[in-house]
C-alpha cells in the first residue's frame, strides 16, 4: 500500500481555499500512484476554530466541503479531519472526527477519544470524546487510525479510563496512523518524536503521524510529520516550517520504503534556530491569512525593535516595512545612528517624526492638572503614548499594520506602557524572554552584520528621562529571566525559587511585579507562541488575584 502524507498550512474558516488544497494533493498523490493520502486533524475547518465551532452554518459548511473532496477520491482513498455532529443527545454537539473516505464516499469515521484541555486546548468546550474505537480496512491492511491526542497518553493517567490503541491493537492492526494538530514551542519536536517512538514500540507497529504546518493568530504549527518503523527507529521526517508532500510504501512485512531521501536531521535545531523561523512563519501567515500586506513599527535603535524590524523584513520583504524613528527629547545621538544603519542594513523604507513638541503640547494642555508637580511616571509614559499616536495615525493613513516590539521579560513584570509601547496589531517577540533576543540578534547576524553591533552591546534604555537604564528598575536580565522562567513554565512558587539560590527580596520583587501586572497583558495585542508557556490563551490569570502578590 503506497501511502501519501499531506503536512499542510490551512486557513481556519476558508473553507474554498482549504478545500482546493486538500484535493489538488489528492490528484498530485494519485497521479503519483498513491492508494492513500493522509491530511492532518481538522484540515478541512483549521486548527483551531474556537467558537466558530458553536455555528450550525459552520459544520455544515464543513459537511459540504467533505463532500466536494470525497467526490475527488475515486482510486484512491483519503483521510481527512473536520467537526461532526455527535449523535448522542446527552454528549457535546461535536465530535473532533477524521473520516475514511474511498470510492467516492465515508467509508468509516473515526472520533477523537482523549480531548485535551489544558494550556492553550479546550476541546472539552466543544467535542465529546469517543469510546468506541474500530479498525479500517483498506488494500488488504487493518489500519488503527487515530487524532493527535489518543497517541500522547503513554503513561498510566488516572484522567483517562482507556487508550485508544489499547483496544485497536486487539483487531491486530497492520499500521497506526495518526492525525495531528500539535503546535509549535521550541522544546517540543524532540518530546513528540519520544512520544510517538513509545507507541511505535509499545504496539510494535509502523507509525505514520501527519501534523500542521503554518500560523493561526498566535498559534505556530511546525510540521515535523514523522514516520517510524514498528521497532520505533525513525525512518522518516517532514520539513519543519514548511509545507510538503511525500510517498511510503507499507510492505507486507511491516518494513516501510520510500522513493527519496530520508531527511531524517542528525542533530535538531537549537532553541534559537527554531524560535527565528517559527516567528518568520508567525508574521507571515498573520499578514497573509489577515489580508495586509506591509507593517510599521517604531524603531527605537534598541535591541527589541532592531530584532523585530529584521524579522519583518526577513518574513514580509523589506519593501513591506516601514520603520519609524521617534526622537524625544531624551533619544541619545547613538540611537538614532543605530536605527539608521538598521534601515540601511536591511533596505527597508524608513520616516522620522520627532516627538518632543508633541509631548510638550500635552505636557502644556495638562499643566492645569499637573500643577507643576515634578516629572515622573506620567511625563515619561506622554512620550510612549505620543509615539504610539503617529504610528497609529500612519497606520490608519496607509493601511500598515503596527507591529509590537516588547518582550516577554517586559510584558511579565509590566515594564511598558498601556496605549504606547503595548500596542500593536500582532506582538512579535513577546514570548521572547530578553535574554533569548541577545540571541536571537546573534542568529539574524550570523552571516553578516545586519543588527548594529552597538545595538546589541549597549545597556537596554527606554530613554524616557535622562540617562536612564532598564536596570534602574529591574534586575539584570539574566537573574530576571531566570527567575521568570520558573515561576512562568515551570510553576514554582516564590519559595520554591528562593530555594534554588536567587534572594529573596529580588523574588518577592519580580513576583509581586508579574502578578499586579496582569491587567496591562489582558490588553496587549496577540502574541506569537514559541515557548511552552505563553502569555494569552495558554495562561489564564486572574487580574485581581492576591496569590504570590
Amino acid at each position: 500500500m503506497k501511502i501519501a502524507l499531506a503536512q499542510l498550512n490551512y486557513h481556519v474558516g476558508n473553507f474554498e481555499s482549504n478545500t482546493n488544497k486538500i484535493i489538488q494533493h489528492i490528484r498530485e498523490a494519485k497521479q503519483n500512484g498513491a492508494d492513500l493520502v493522509v491530511f492532518a486533524e481538522l484540515c478541512v475547518c483549521g486548527y483551531p476554530a474556537r467558537d466558530f465551532l458553536e455555528f450550525n452554518e459552520f459544520i455544515t459548511l464543513c459537511d459540504e466541503a467533505a463532500k466536494t473532496i470525497a467526490a475527488e477520491c475515486h482510486d484512491i482513498a483519503c483521510i481527512i479531519g473536520l467537526p461532526t455532529p455527535n449523535n448522542n443527545p446527552e454528549g457535546k454537539d461535536l465530535n473532533n472526527s477524521a473520516y475514511f473516505i474511498e470510492n467516492g464516499a465515508v467509508k468509516a469515521v473515526v472520533n477523537k477519544a482523549l480531548l485535551p484541555n489544558y494550556d492553550i486546548f479546550d476541546e472539552y468546550r466543544y467535542f465529546e470524546p469517543s469510546t468506541q474505537f474500530s479498525c479500517i480496512d483498506f488494500k488488504g491492511k487493518r489500519i488503527a487510525l487515530t487524532i493527535c491526542e489518543d497517541l500522547w497518553n503513554t503513561i498510566e493517567n488516572p484522567l483517562y479510563i482507556t487508550r485508544p490503541m489499547d483496544t485497536l491493537i486487539k483487531q491486530k492492526p497492520d499500521v497506526m496512523i495518526n492525525i495531528a494538530a500539535s503546535p509549535f514551542a521550541y522544546n517540543h519536536d524532540e518530546e513528540r518524536i519520544e512520544i510517538l517512538k513509545d507507541n511505535a514500540i509499545r504496539y510494535n507497529l509502523p507509525l505514520f503521524y501527519v501534523n500542521h504546518v503554518g500560523a493561526q493568530t498566535e498559534l505556530i504549527f511546525d510540521g515535523g510529520s514523522l514516520i517510524f518503523d514498528n521497532t520505533g527507529a525513525l525512518l522518516d521526517e517532514l520539513p519543519y516550517f514548511k509545507e510538503a508532500l511525500t510517498y511510503y510504501t507499507l510492505n507486507d512485512d511491516a518494513s516501510i520504503s520510500f522513493e527519496h531521501a530520508p531527511t531524517i536531521k542528525a542533530a535538531h535545531q537549537s532553541d534559537i534556530e527554531q524560535i527565528h523561523q517559527g516567528l518568520i512563519l508567525g508574521i507571515k501567515d498573520y499578514f497573509i491569512k489577515s489580508g495586509f500586506k506591509q507593517a510599521i513599527l517604531g524603531l527605537s535603535g534598541g535591541i527589541d525593535s532592531a530584532v523585530v524590524c529584521a524579522l519583518a523584513a526577513e518574513a514580509l520583504g523589506p519593501e513591506n516595512v516601514m520603520a519609524v524613528l521617534l526622537p524625544s527629547r531624551f533619544s541619545s545621538d547613538h540611537s538614532i545612528k543605530d536605527a539608521e544603519d538598521l534601515v540601511k542594513n536591511l533596505g527597508c523604507k524608513s520616516e522620522t517624526v520627532a516627538i518632543a513638541k508633541i509631548t510638550e503640547s500635552f505636557e502644556s494642555a495638562l499643566s492645569p492638572q499637573f500643577k507643576n508637580l515634578p516629572f515622573n511616571i506620567a511625563e515619561e509614559n506622554l512620550q510612549s503614548r505620543s509615539r504610539a499616536v503617529v504610528l497609529m495615525a500612519m497606520c490608519n493613513k496607509f493601511g500598515y499594520i503596527l507591529l509590537n516590539t516588547s518582550n516577554k521579560s517586559e510584558a511579565a513584570v509590566g515594564y511598558g506602557t498601556l496605549y504606547g509601547d503595548m500596542c500593536g496589531g500582532i506582538s512579535v517577540i513577546g514570548d521572547v524572554f530578553k535574554t533569548q533576543v541577545f540571541e536571537l540578534a546573534r542568529e539574524i547576524n550570523k552571516n553578516r552584520e545586519i543588527i548594529p553591533e552597538n545595538t546589541i552591546v549597549k545597556p537596554p534604555s527606554a530613554e524616557l528621562r535622562p540617562d536612564q537604564k532598564d536596570t534602574d528598575s529591574l534586575p539584570e536580565y539574566d537573574i530576571l529571566d531566570a527567575i521568570l522562567y520558573e515561576y512562568i513554565l515551570n510553576r514554582r512558587s516564590s519559595a520554591e525559587i528562593i530555594k534554588l539560590g536567587f534572594e529573596e527580596a529580588v523574588v518577592r520583587k519580580v513576583l509581586r511585579l508579574v502578578n499586579i501586572s496582569e491587567h496591562k497583558r489582558y490588553q496587549t495585542p496577540p502574541i506569537l507562541r514559541v515557548s511552552p508557556k505563553a502569555f494569552g490563551m495558554g495562561r489564564r490569570m486572574p487580574i485581581v488575584g492576591k496569590y504570590l502578590s
